[in-house]
C-alpha cells in the first residue's frame, strides 16, 4: 500500500496495528533489491502488521519529520511512535526488521536503531 503526506496520519499513526513504514525511491537501486523481501514481510504478518510504502520524491513531510536522510529507510510505529528504525539494506535487514516487528506485536515495544550500509 502505498501512503503519501496527506494520508500518512491515519495509516500509520493512528493505526490500530503496528506500521511498517517503507521510504524509498523509485530511481533507488537499493530500495529495488529490498522491494521483494519487504513484500514477503507484508505477507507474512497480514493482518498483524500493516506493511506501507512512502516514495520520498512525491511525499516527502514525514521523511523529513523523521530524519530519513538515506534511502531506504525502513520505520517500525507502534501507537503512533516510533520504535524501531534501519537504514540501508544488507543481507540480515529482512530478519532485523522481523524482529523489530515481532517485538511491537509483544507486550513491550523495543526501541532498535541499526544502520546497515
Amino acid at each position: 500500500m502505498n501512503v503519501t503526506d496527506a494520508n500518512f496520519p491515519q495509516e500509520v499513526l493512528q493505526s490500530e496495528v503496528p506500521v511498517l513504514v517503507d521510504f524509498y525511491a523509485d530511481w533507488c537501486n537499493p530500495c529495488r533489491t529490498a522491494s521483494p523481501f519487504i513484500d514477503e514481510i507484508a505477507e507474512e504478518y497480514t493482518g498483524r502488521v500493516k506493511v506501507v510504502k512512502v516514495n520520498v520524491d512525491q511525499d516527502s513531510k514525514y521523511a523529513v519529520e523523521n530524519n530519513v536522510r538515506g534511502i531506504p529507510n525502513f520505520i517500525v510505529f507502534k501507537g503512533g511512535e516510533r520504535v524501531a528504525q534501519f537504514i540501508g539494506w544488507s543481507g540480515d535487514t529482512a530478519a532485523q526488521i522481523k524482529a523489530a516487528l515481532d517485538a511491537a506485536l509483544g507486550a513491550t515495544p523495543v526501541t532498535t536503531e541499526a544502520s546497515n550500509s
